[in-house]
């Protein structure tokens, strides 16, 4: 059994597991067999995160926060979790193979997904011209009209790297104005391939085995048109990953995880929560990271509150890589 177990590695949970690793609790932290490192995976040139004046590419800076968890002594498991009960003092986490951990205290940091439009053929022509990912897939539309559905920065910073592929870009936007910051609304402004379409939203994906055209609707005049592209990128928000706690941390009407006040901790003993499952508004890799901080130090402060004898059952096995209860 282990003190503590983080779900989740983006940053949130490696900031946590480093927190944690120093304060000699041994962490394991279970990432995600396909979506390891969170969502700064998929990004290009991250500019904002404290200590890379010069900026640093996300799939970089990810892999420095793991390998500063691992050098404190934090153990990783490249699965998925398939399960948790967070009731009673010592927690459980099944995984997709059937195994089980237990730990004393869980900080729960599993991020956001994808928020898709809704639309009837969008999961058919997933792969074949719909996309969430522009690093992901931009490089199959070299020389092709693409859209992309947003007005955030993570949508102008699509629609950026795309223009380094494609011909044209139109940036679709169901308002007239951008949620994005100045300096990223700048720069799209200024390149010549994007096209804004203002005030609209898609309202059908066409195509029979790839991505032919979008139909957009006029938000205004309620007109439509067909804008012939062959892929599109959709960057119109995420939703937190709660589902796993569903029924047993208390969500927010915005579907985040309550926590009290600026803490880390939930209404559950033993389990905290931190990144983009308890910020609706900012949602940024430094917020994220500080509160995986808070989180740590919040279950150190947890658990130093339990028995000694509680505490002794979390002795790890050096000669053991981990410690798993088998179902």
């Amino acid at each position: 059994m282990r003190q503590i177990i983080i779900i989740g590695s983006g940053p949130a949970g490696y900031t946590a597991a480093v927190y944690a690793g120093r304060a000699n609790m041994r962490p394991l932290l279970i990432a995600s067999s396909v979506e390891a490192g969170g969502e700064l995976m998929n990004t290009t040139e991250v500019e904002n995160f404290p200590g890379f004046p010069d900026g640093i590419m996300g799939p970089d800076l990810m892999s420095k926060m793991q390998a500063q968890a691992e050098k404190f002594g934090t153990d990783i498991i490249y699965e998925d979790v398939t399960g948790v009960d967070l009731s009673g003092p010592v927690k459980k986490v099944t995984l997709g193979s059937g195994a089980v951990h237990e730990a004393l205290s869980v900080i729960f940091a599993a991020g956001s997904a994808y928020r898709k439009l809704g639309l009837a053929d969008e999961d058919r022509l997933s792969g074949r011209g719909v996309s969430w990912c522009a690093t992901c897939d931009g490089f199959f539309f070299r020389d092709r009209t693409i859209a992309v559905i947003g007005g955030g920065d993570s949508a102008l910073e699509e629609a950026l790297f795309l223009t380094r592929f494609a011909d044209k870009v139109y940036l679709v936007h169901r308002r007239g104005s951008l949620r994005a910051s100045k300096i990223m609304q700048d720069r799209a402004f200024a390149n010549d391939k994007i096209e804004f379409v203002w005030n609209s939203d898609v309202v059908s994906i066409n195509g029979e085995d790839q991505v032919e055209s979008i139909t957009v609707r006029d938000t205004e005049t309620g007109v439509q048109q067909n804008l012939d592209v062959r892929g599109l990128f959709i960057a119109v928000g995420n939703d937190p990953r709660v589902h796993l706690v569903h029924g047993q941390l208390e969500l927010t009407p915005g579907g985040t995880i309550a926590v009290e006040g600026r803490s880390s901790r939930t209404a559950v003993p033993g389990v905290f929560a931190a990144g983009d499952v308890t910020d609706p508004t900012y949602r940024q890799a430094i917020t994220a990271a500080a509160s995986g901080a808070v989180a740590a130090l919040d279950a150190e402060h947890y658990l130093a509150t339990l028995s000694p004898d509680l505490l002794g059952s979390t002795a790890v096995d050096p000669a053991s890589s981990f410690e798993t209860t088998t179902v």
